[in-house]
């Protein structure tokens, strides 16, 4: 069974820092890309940075500068760096993995985690 377990987050000023990570955890689970989403209250999901099994990857414009995704292969964990943090930045950020383990390749998220910056 797949778990990703999400950990970091919590409260920042804005121009102020936070770092998440989330682990991939599952037998024989092979990943095609990690990245994180973010969901601010009102608001539809969306992505804000992915990194695929190659090591590209892609940014929210938004994002763009401030934030980078980083990975540990051997760990199957991901990490987001976000810095210059706004309070536009404030939302529930979800990781996600696409990956497959026993089946098809699929979509597994986290529980999410909440990042709220103060103004």
């Amino acid at each position: 069974q797949v778990q990703l377990v999400e950990s970091g987050g919590g409260l920042a000023q804005a121009g102020g820092s936070l770092r998440l990570s989330c682990a991939a955890s599952g037998s024989n689970f092979r990943i095609n890309a990690m990245g994180w989403y973010r969901q601010a209250p009102g608001k539809q999901r969306e992505l804000v940075a992915i990194i695929f099994s190659r090591g590209s990857t892609n940014y929210a414009d938004s994002v763009k500068g401030r934030f980078t995704i980083s990975r540990n292969k051997a760990k199957n964990t991901v990490y987001l760096q976000m810095n210059s943090l706004k309070p536009e930045d404030t939302a529930v950020y979800y990781c996600n993995a696409n990956g497959a383990a026993l089946g098809p390749f699929r979509d597994y998220w986290g529980q999410g985690t909440q990042v709220t910056v103060s103004s």
